[in-house]
């Protein structure tokens, strides 16, 4: 038999949570609208996707698609924000690739074009993986995430307060040697372009060091670690750099996998940080994705699927609920996002 034709069932007989909605307000603070990523919302009329928003529970919700490009970030303010301002935020972001064209003058030059953005209506900077991983300079160099020329960028959205949402690298193992103790093996051969190793790639821990060098350094600009500040699967990091830097935040989007197997470290992680995490799922609007989502917080069920497809795309693994209190919850579904996000507002 062949691993991929493995599906074994559990013989656990444990409780099942059927949560339709979650158990307080939430605001998605990491998601997506166009067809890259959030099938098309931007090619369907805008009630189907508030009546689909209300059925999950969530009042507002973050996309982040405007961080593709200025076209990207008009046509979504346009289509999203001006018809229905109190139930979404859009995100812009930095043009890399226009680092050829304005050379030495780039940094400044991507400066103004957030202000530029915060004008027409953006309420934050995304930066994408690419940023750390494959964005070069004018002169063909790899530029690194705490790159000092890129300083009027970072002070830049902290004086026009604009929380940054940065993803700069995917989980650890896409970084590892694709051999028979990679626990993403499987998920690495459906998509070999996941796959970030060295010396093609800099290091997982350059590039993590890196981002903590970033935060670290401006102190008066929001930053928000894109999936568990990119390093879900070890916590005590992504702590210290919490206890390090008050102007980092996490959010969720994507990792209930590796937050899900580690129950005990992740509640104590949600009970301690309760104000500086930040709802996310990075799954579109797509209720089965949310009441996933809703099951873990809110439940203590046990070995469960984190997905919606069997075996799950992760890896082989089952996760567990995390039953977390009223006042934690509370905050992670909707203060934290609220205070953080939309505070200009």
């Amino acid at each position: 038999m062949l691993l991929s034709e493995y599906r074994p069932k559990s013989a656990l007989q444990t409780k099942t949570t059927l949560i339709t909605k979650p158990r307080f307000p939430v605001i998605d603070a990491h998601n997506h609208l166009s067809g890259t990523f959030g099938g098309g919302w931007d090619q369907r009329p805008l009630p189907m996707l508030l009546d689909r928003l209300d059925e999950a529970g969530v009042q507002v919700y973050v996309d982040l698609d405007g961080g593709w490009g200025e076209d990207v970030l008009r046509s979504h303010l346009d289509y999203f924000k001006m018809p229905a301002p109190e139930r979404f935020a859009v995100f812009g972001g930095v043009n890399w690739s226009a680092w050829t064209e304005h050379g030495d003058n780039f940094p400044d030059w991507a400066a103004k074009r957030l202000q530029v953005q915060k004008g027409w209506g953006a309420q934050g900077v995304k930066i994408w993986k690419p940023f750390g991983l494959s964005v070069r300079d004018h002169l063909g160099v790899l530029v690194s995430v705490d790159d000092p020329r890129l300083e009027p960028i970072w002070k830049t959205a902290g004086e026009l307060g604009l929380p940054v949402l940065i993803h700069i690298a995917d989980p650890v193992a896409f970084f590892w040697d694709l051999n028979p103790q990679n626990e993403r093996w499987e998920e690495l051969q459906a998509h070999p372009d996941w796959h970030f190793p060295a010396p093609q790639f800099p290091t997982f821990e350059f590039i993590l060091q890196s981002l903590a060098n970033l935060v670290s350094k401006y102190p008066a600009t929001t930053f928000i670690g894109a999936h568990v500040g990119c390093y879900a699967e070890n916590l005590d990091w992504v702590g210290n750099l919490l206890d390090r830097c008050p102007n980092f935040y996490v959010d969720i989007g994507a990792r209930i996998p590796e937050l899900g197997r580690q129950p005990y470290t992740a509640r104590k992680f949600f009970i301690k940080y309760a104000d500086r995490i930040l709802f996310g799922t990075d799954m579109s609007p797509d209720l089965d994705s949310y009441r996933i989502y809703y099951r873990f917080l809110e439940s203590d069920d046990e070995y469960f699927n984190y997905d919606n497809e069997e075996p799950p795309g992760s890896g082989r693994w089952r996760i567990y609920g995390l039953y977390l209190p009223d006042d934690v919850l509370k905050k992670v579904y909707f203060q934290n996002a609220h205070r953080v996000i939309l505070r200009n507002e």
